[in-house]
């Protein structure tokens, strides 16, 4: 019997000692309360003026690649100033359709 219990009670320490953080009296510390992480603001959109700008600024406008922007940069020098942003239709390759895509991200 006494073999039993002496089996029993070390069995129930040790499981104690491992599973439970509260063995023997010892708390863990209380996690302190920690802020929620800062929300990342969206990005300003950055209008691209096409009356002013060049070759790479105009590369960076998703939808407009090397192409277009050579040829945005070379209406604009035969004819002058853009007058509103539909114009860029009058350039071979743009269409109603891809400008509507890109439109948001320029202005005159």
């Amino acid at each position: 019997m006494r073999r039993w219990r002496a089996y029993f009670f070390t069995s129930a320490l040790a499981a104690g000692l491992t599973v439970s953080p509260f063995a023997w009296g010892q708390q863990q510390a209380p996690k302190p309360a920690t802020p929620p992480p800062p929300v990342a603001a969206a990005p300003a959109a950055t209008l691209i003026n096409i009356n002013s700008a060049d070759e790479a600024t105009l590369m960076s406008v998703k939808g407009i690649g090397k192409t277009r922007a050579k040829a945005i940069v070379e209406y604009r020098q035969k004819n002058g100033p853009f007058k509103s942003i539909d114009d860029l239709t009058k350039i071979k390759g743009i269409k109603t359709k891809s400008l509507l895509k890109f439109r948001s991200q320029l202005t005159i």
